[in-house]
């Protein structure tokens, strides 16, 4: 099987012939492996599918994930400023909608006119061109709760779910119908068969299990309806402990779900496996970043002996790893699900 069809049999409930295996996004590292940076390729879409396809072939994962890094710019698209750094994703600098009718300004379409979100749609179609028979090819972008919060300010949307709700209802529908606007023409054209939302604010250290089953759930649900409408398979991340909330996944309508290292990946089995495909949960920091190559197989051989063994599972880390976690960590963390015997 290639590494594709080994992760699309997963997220389809199945086992395949092989451990499934990837990274995160992996943006920030693969950008400082590659000798460039966020900026650089930003408004070059040659050398950014240049450097995704020989990211390829360094990682061996099996998702490649085109614009992992720019996810603020669908928010600024609509009138917030982008400010690159010299290590890491770009940042967004400003918050541009304190109103139901700063809301109803907002025009869909201005991201279409975005300069650097048209340079990740085509490295994402000419990486597609190369190496989508091999590698489930995805884009990457922020979750609906998230990418509501990025136009309102984090603080001010946690305040708001106890104080106007239904204008956080709003922001986040609102956000939910960004994420459609942007993948609909690469789902359209069978660009896209995967779709990776990474939703960080819905996080289980951040809202309560309640305020995310009002505030995040109905509207990942949203998102999945659409996109199986489509045929196309959605990977959703959400950071932070959420072992209290395991019994809502499945409700989100996600193919995958991708756990947080402080996640109970036991418990997770428990909950989840015969109901969607689940992938965790190797600590970024602790272990991929900080720890020995014996250590990643160690935490790897730990995970799986506890939720891998019966397909429907990802080799996954809890989240994006930094841009310093060594190589060979890397390669060891792709080598155990590679050579693991189911």
């Amino acid at each position: 099987m290639t590494p594709k069809e080994v992760i699309l049999k997963a997220y389809e409930g199945g086992k395949p012939d092989r451990l499934p295996v990837t990274l995160f996004g992996a943006g920030m590292w693969s950008i400082k492996r590659h000798g460039t940076s966020f900026e650089a390729l930003s408004r070059d879409a040659g050398k950014m599918t240049d450097m995704l396809v020989a990211m390829s072939e360094t990682l061996k994962c099996d998702i490649v994930y085109p614009g992992s890094g720019y996810n603020n710019f669908h928010a600024s698209a609509l009138g917030g400023r982008i400010k690159f750094r010299e290590m890491g994703a770009p940042d967004l600098e400003n918050h541009f909608v304190s109103s139901e009718e700063d809301l109803a300004k907002l025009k869909l379409s201005d991201l279409d006119k975005d300069e650097v979100i048209t340079t990740v749609i085509k490295a994402l179609r000419q990486t597609k061109a190369k190496i989508g028979n091999q590698y489930a090819v995805t884009m990457t972008a922020w979750g609906p709760f998230t990418l509501g919060a990025r136009l309102v300010g984090e603080e001010t949307m946690m305040k708001a779910t106890f104080k106007k709700p239904a204008f956080v209802e709003k922001v986040v529908d609102f956000a939910t119908d960004i994420l459609i606007h942007l993948y609909e023409p690469i789902v359209a054209d069978k660009t896209l068969e995967v779709i990776s939302l990474a939703d960080p604010t819905a996080s289980g250290d951040l809202i309560s299990k309640k305020q995310f089953e009002k505030f995040a759930v109905p509207y990942l649900k949203k998102f999945t309806d659409w996109a199986r409408s489509k045929g196309v398979h959605t990977l959703v991340h959400i950071c932070g402990n959420t072992t209290d909330r395991l019994d809502l996944f499945p409700q989100t309508g996600a193919s995958c779900i991708s756990l947080d290292h402080k996640t109970d990946i036991a418990k997770a089995k428990e909950a989840l496996h015969g109901k969607m495909c689940f992938g965790g949960n190797v600590d970024p920091v602790k272990i991929m970043l900080n720890g020995t190559v014996q250590d990643v197989e160690t935490a790897c051989t730990d995970i799986i002996k506890a939720a891998g063994t019966d397909g429907g599972f990802v080799l996954m880390p809890g989240c994006d790893i930094p841009p310093t976690v060594p190589y060979e960590n890397i390669q060891k963390f792709i080598q155990v699900a590679h050579e693991w015997k189911y």
